[in-house]
C-alpha cells in the first residue's frame, strides 16, 4: 500500500473516531438533559400530589367539624352521620367544582378516594397500661378475648400486654431523663409495630381491623364498634347478641348510653355505667385518603382528635402500597 493511501486511511479512521466521540458526547449531554427534566418532573408531580392529599385531609377534618356543630345531640357519634360516607374515586376537577368560589377548570387527571374511620370504635391497646392491678387485668382478659375471637392465640395478648408497659415505663425514663433499661421495646405508634413485640405478621394482619393505639387510654364507641370489638369489651356478651345489637343501633335515637341497655343481655347491662370502658361517642378519628395522579398512587393516613368545633391532626403517615 502506498503512504499517500495508508496516510488518506489513517485519516479517516481518526475522522470515524472523533465523530464516534463527538456522537457519544452529544448523546451523553442529552441523556444527563432528559435524566435532569425527568426527575424535576417527577418531583414536581410528587409536590403536587402531596398538597392535594393534604388538601384532601383539611376537607375530612371539616366534614367532622360540621358533624360536630350541626348533629343533634351532643357527644353522641353513630354510624349514620356524614363522616361515615366513604369518598369513591372522584375526579378533582369535580371534588373542586363543589366549592362555589373555584370556577378555575385545573385540568388535572388526579382522582381521589378516602374513609374517616371512628378510632374508638376499635380496643385502644394503650387501654393496658395502667398502674391498678384490677383494671389491668380487666383490659388484659378484653384483649384476650378479642384474639381468640380473631383466632389468634391468647398468649399474644399477653405479649402485647408486657410490651406495652415496658414501652411506657421506657417514655417515662426518658422523659425524666433516667437510664432506659436494656432491651427495653420502642413504643409503638401503629398496629403495624406490634411486630417489635413479637408477633407474626398473620396475627398483625388478623388485629389490625380491631386495634388502635391511640395517644392516651380512650373508651369504645358502642355506637360504631363492629361485633367482634363489642363482645371483648361487655364481658359476657356472645357473638350472635353482638351482632344483633349492632343492627339494632342503627335506627336507634341515643341521647344517653342508658338508651343502648334495653337492646343487651341484662348480664351486661350494669358495665355500660363504666365510662371509662365504653361510650357512645368519640374524639378520635382516622383519615384514609388516596391520590391516583399521573404515574403517583399517594395513600395517607391520618389521626385527629376532635375537641369540640377544632379538629386536631395527631399524627400524618404515607401508607405503603399493598
Amino acid at each position: 500500500m502506498s503512504p499517500r493511501r495508508r496516510q488518506s486511511g489513517a485519516a479517516l479512521l481518526l475522522a470515524m473516531l472523533i465523530v464516534t466521540l463527538v456522537s457519544t458526547l452529544a448523546a451523553g449531554m442529552v441523556w444527563q438533559q432528559w435524566k435532569g427534566i425527568e426527575v424535576e418532573t417527577a418531583e414536581r408531580a410528587r409536590s403536587q400530589a402531596s398538597w392535594l392529599i393534604e388538601g384532601a385531609t383539611d376537607w375530612a377534618r371539616l366534614i367532622l367539624r360540621t358533624d360536630a356543630q350541626d348533629r343533634e345531640h351532643p357527644n353522641v357519634d353513630t354510624l349514620n352521620e356524614p363522616w361515615n360516607t366513604p369518598l369513591k374515586d372522584v375526579k378533582l376537577s369535580d371534588f373542586l367544582a363543589a366549592d362555589k368560589n373555584n370556577t378555575e377548570d385545573t385540568g388535572l387527571e388526579a382522582f381521589l378516594s378516602g374513609q374517616i374511620t371512628d378510632a374508638q370504635s376499635h380496643y385502644n391497646l394503650r387501654n393496658l397500661v395502667n398502674d391498678e392491678d384490677e383494671e389491668a387485668a380487666k383490659e388484659l382478659t378484653t384483649l384476650r378475648r378479642l384474639c381468640e375471637a380473631l383466632g389468634i392465640p391468647p398468649e399474644a395478648a399477653n405479649r402485647i400486654a408486657d410490651g406495652m408497659k415496658g414501652a411506657d415505663l421506657a417514655e417515662d425514663q426518658l422523659d425524666d431523663e433516667e437510664a432506659v433499661s436494656p432491651g427495653a421495646p420502642l413504643p409503638p405508634q401503629r398496629v403495624q409495630q406490634l411486630t417489635w413485640f413479637g408477633l407474626d405478621n398473620d396475627a398483625v394482619r388478623r388485629l389490625s381491623p380491631y386495634v388502635v393505639i391511640l395517644p392516651a387510654p380512650t373508651p369504645v364507641n358502642l355506637m360504631t364498634a363492629p361485633p367482634e370489638v363489642l363482645s371483648a369489651v361487655l364481658d359476657g356478651l356472645d357473638r350472635g347478641s353482638a351482632e344483633r345489637f349492632a343492627q339494632k343501633r342503627l335506627g336507634l335515637d341515643v341521647r344517653s348510653i342508658s338508651d343502648l341497655k334495653p337492646l343487651l343481655p341484662e348480664k351486661v347491662q350494669a358495665q355500660l355505667d363504666d365510662s371509662t370502658r365504653v361510650s357512645i361517642g368519640s374524639n378520635h378519628f382516622e383519615i384514609i385518603g388516596e391520590l391516583r395522579y399521573e404515574n403517583f398512587l399517594l395513600r395517607e393516613l391520618t389521626l385527629v382528635m376532635r375537641r369540640g368545633l377544632e379538629v386536631i391532626v395527631l399524627r400524618r403517615e404515607r401508607v405503603p402500597h399493598e
